[in-house]
């Protein structure tokens, strides 16, 4: 796997939390004591992640979130952030 540098997770952070709003999905930072994922909130989609989770469980959660609501396929996704998400849609988190 690539190892990726913190402000290219950054990045695609912020390219995922782009597509989940074109999509009508919320994206929200939380502290707690929880590792974040989908959630329906009166009738609105969101997405929390804990905010004291480091960058690559942030994006690693946002990925999975992504792919748990399924998106629209007309949706585009560059092929830096497509090659980033397959690189960690199966990362362990458990660690």
């Amino acid at each position: 796997m690539p190892n990726y540098k913190e402000k290219q997770i950054e990045g695609f952070i912020e390219d995922l939390k782009n597509i989940a709003r074109e999509q009508g999905i919320t994206v929200r930072f939380e502290k707690g004591d929880f590792k974040g994922g989908f959630c329906i909130l009166k009738a609105s989609k969101m997405i929390v992640i804990n905010k004291n989770s480091d960058i690559k469980r942030k994006a690693i959660t946002l990925i999975r979130a992504l792919k748990e609501i399924g998106l629209d396929r007309s949706v585009y996704v560059n092929p830096k952030l497509q090659q980033f998400i397959e690189d960690f849609e199966y990362e362990n988190t458990d660690n």
